[in-house]
């Protein structure tokens, strides 16, 4: 039994001195410097940023059409006719045509495209809160995963104490070999709780790289304490923090367009009217001597196009009314969602106090029950279900103290805050 022991306390220094190693070739990385990362580098921060150039780019292709459009032209050729006389021609000019009346079609347009950027500037910060959300998600984990390595190896020491006080019990013959066999069971327990911790702690790690944008994954740690900041204590007016945040204002942008759209859409009844100009210079040999020039108005006003114009607006009628009704749903369920993110996080910080009560009460019966069982005046079946309290709540602790942290983003996210929240 005596090689068994040391078998394992072994184990154990091995394991303390393999991490140990690890720690000290890991970046350790604080919230801000996650920040900064996921910032610069996730793809999705990344993709949003291209959408609003997009956009940008869509609004002044838009706008050229109510500017004058310049064209110009030189032309040189040659020909052989039916008799064999060469003739060349040479020509070069200017044209230009303006636009003077569409309806106020190009302008309602331009009014669409300017909402559909106001639409990708709050799809950007949609995004930034939800990036947020899973980098802070990642980094509880990672930060949980270190905390509950420290607490597996505790756990560890505690059963292998035991098991080494029941050995003795047993040998001496004031303990049954159920006991023994029980406390050999919780340390393998034990030993499975690290192992698991272990992976856990690598599964957290890379899951962070992934939301700070890293191409590779690389060993990190994180520093931080598992307070809660916004802790909003206070029930706030969850109809006024709605009317900001980024899903709604979205909705608001596009409903807003669709309104330009369909008025674009009612200006195709109206003719559209241009002025053209140009002037030019054309003659057999270079330079061209011989001027042209020409001023005109051009009337345009379809008179039958199998009702397109009609399906047009009864299209872009709809896409409106889809539009309001999507804004009235986001609005409804933006209030519902900030109701329960607060309710959760109260809930959550509640249960850390429970918890923390409950980790306290039972290490003082562990220490009790500890010096009792060694002088014989509690059973093994008393004392291991103490020591199983204890080894619980130090997990329900840390859980309960991450599920607040988690719960602090989800209401972060709730009202739409984004990277740069901190």
């Amino acid at each position: 039994m005596s090689k068994y022991r040391n078998f394992f306390f072994i184990f154990i220094l091995f394991l303390s001195f393999s991490f140990d190693i690890a720690a000290a070739e890991e970046e350790v990385l604080a919230w801000h410097d996650c920040i900064k990362e996921a910032a610069k580098n996730n793809p999705n921060i990344i993709a949003a940023v291209d959408q609003i150039t997009q956009s940008v780019a869509s609004k002044d292709i838009t706008a050229s059409g109510i500017y004058p459009q310049i064209n110009s032209n030189l032309g040189a050729s040659t020909a052989r006719g039916a008799s064999g006389a060469v003739a060349d021609s040479y020509n070069y000019g200017v044209s230009g045509t303006q636009l003077i009346f569409d309806g106020a079609k190009t302008l309602n347009n331009i009014n669409a495209a300017q909402e559909n950027i106001t639409a990708s500037k709050e799809n950007f910060r949609f995004t930034s809160a939800s990036t947020r959300y899973n980098l802070r998600s990642a980094f509880v984990k990672l930060l949980k995963a270190q905390e509950m390595l420290r607490i597996t190896k505790e756990i560890y020491d505690i059963r292998r104490s035991n098991l080494e006080l029941i050995t003795l019990r047993y040998e001496s013959g004031l303990e049954h070999k159920g006991a023994l066999m029980t406390s050999q069971a919780d340390l393998s327990g034990a030993e499975y709780g690290i192992r698991q911790a272990i992976r856990e702690f690598e599964v957290a790690q890379r899951e962070l790289i992934k939301e700070m944008g890293r191409a590779q994954l690389t060993p990190i740690a994180v520093k931080g304490d598992f307070q809660v900041r916004d802790a909003a204590k206070d029930k706030p007016d969850f109809t006024v923090l709605a009317k900001d945040n980024p899903e709604l204002q979205q909705a608001i942008a596009k409903k807003n367009s669709a309104e330009f759209s369909l008025k674009s859409a009612y200006a195709d009844f109206f003719p559209s009217v241009s002025g053209q100009a140009g002037a030019s210079k054309s003659g057999n040999r270079w330079e061209p001597k011989g001027d042209q020039w020409n001023l005109g108005l051009t009337v345009s006003l379809p008179i039958f196009e199998g009702g397109l114009r009609f399906a047009q607006v009864s299209k872009a009628k709809a896409l409106l009314d889809q539009l309001k009704e999507n804004q009235r749903n986001i609005n409804d369920t933006v209030v519902v969602t900030l109701e329960q993110a607060w309710a959760t996080l109260q809930d959550t910080m509640d249960n850390v106090k429970v918890q923390r009560e409950k980790l306290d009460a039972n290490q003082m019966r562990s220490d009790i029950a500890q010096a009792q069982y060694s002088l014989g005046i509690m059973t093994f079946d008393n004392w291991i279900i103490i020591e199983d309290n204890l080894v619980t709540s130090k997990k329900a602790y840390i859980t309960a103290e991450a599920d607040a942290l988690l719960a602090e983003a989800n209401w972060i996210k709730a009202k739409g805050e984004t990277l740069e929240y901190e």
